[in-house]
């Protein structure tokens, strides 16, 4: 097995949240509940997916606010939070509460274009400003300002008995170096490094100079790095989904090869008007995921990354992949749990 170029840094994991319409608790507290047992294994991150009309978790922010008062050291992230459906005033206030109540541990990940479905939702969503909506970089421009501490109005101070401030309140330090940008093309890498954003890159990106998704890739990772200001120390977190299968059950290893056998087809050409790459799902032992991860020319480029869950396994499931993944895979890969954890 080829030698990693450094060691693997930062160790996370992403999952979607999936709850039944009829008992929707439960997929919540279950979601909990893998935030916390991440936090027991050492795991330096945990990221919530966004869905909107779905059966998945719609408000990542008020559910990672739950986590920040049941854990006390692992980061909590979004990937991403679609910005077309956001208010980005009303969202920075959302953020940075959160952000407090975690003791800086928030790690807000966001992306923008307009809603899926938008001719559907847009009605529902914007009555009233529905064709006259930005779903530019802009969008995201104000947003940054606005956690960042940038006057929101031209107007404070005293009132009667009210105290107003110009900025977005509570105002979280340090959480505008901790905003990352969801991005799979070279603009939108290009983008995110001009304004020293973080950089979240998935297991999608689109083809635009190769059909090979890791050489795509490593080319959305070295444009993002040229334009940030910090160069090569710019943050980078890759996202690939993972499943090691070290301790599952026969059952569970049968299920996982048939989950990536059936959206493999999909990761041999480009798919769509937006000729998106996928990644193919790495399913097997840690050390043949390790292997195959070496091989990988973006992961060779990043020392960060929150490995993605399936969609649609068990809360069983969840705890096995994870736990492979903490005391096999990480180390597997030069990773060291926090002296910290429990």
């Amino acid at each position: 097995m080829p030698l990693p170029s450094q060691p693997l840094r930062k160790l996370g994991f992403l999952t979607i949240g999936l709850f039944d319409e009829a008992d929707p608790r439960k997929g919540h507290e279950s979601t909990l509940e893998i935030i916390q047992l991440g936090e027991r294994l050492g795991f330096d991150s945990a990221w919530l997916r966004h869905r909107h009309l779905q059966y998945g978790i719609s408000s990542p922010v008020a559910v990672l606010a739950a986590a920040s008062q049941r854990t006390t050291r692992i980061e909590v992230g979004t990937a991403v939070i679609p910005l077309g459906w956001e208010n980005p005033l009303r969202l920075a206030e959302d953020l940075a509460t959160v952000d407090i109540l975690s003791g800086g541990r928030l790690n807000p990940g966001i992306s923008v274009g307009p809603p899926m479905h938008y001719d559907q939702v847009k009605q529902a969503l914007y009555p009233d400003t529905a064709d006259a909506e930005d779903f530019g970089y802009d969008r995201v421009a104000r947003l940054l300002d606005f956690v960042r501490g940038k006057p929101a109005t031209d107007f404070s101070g005293v009132e009667g008995f009210e105290v107003f401030s110009d900025r977005v309140q509570p105002h979280a330090p340090g959480l505008g170096r901790r905003l990352w940008y969801g991005g799979g093309s070279l603009r939108s890498a290009q983008w995110a490094g001009e304004h020293a954003m973080n950089f979240l890159t998935s297991s999608v990106v689109k083809a635009e100079e190769s059909e090979d998704f890791a050489e795509v890739q490593l080319s959305h990772v070295r444009t993002f790095r040229a334009h940030h200001p910090d160069g090569d120390r710019a943050r980078v977190s890759q996202g690939l989904v993972v499943i090691p299968t070290d301790s599952a059950s026969p059952e569970q290893r049968a299920k996982y090869e048939a989950y990536a056998e059936k959206r493999l087809p999909r990761t041999a050409t480009p798919q769509g008007p937006a000729r998106l790459m996928f990644a193919p799902d790495l399913v097997g032992t840690s050390a043949e995921i390790a292997e195959r991860l070496y091989a990988h020319a973006a992961f060779r480029e990043i020392d960060e990354v929150a490995f993605a869950l399936p969609f649609t396994f068990e809360h069983d499931d969840y705890v096995q992949i994870l736990t492979d993944i903490a005391t096999r895979l990480g180390p597997a890969l030069g990773w060291q749990a926090s002296a910290q954890h429990a």
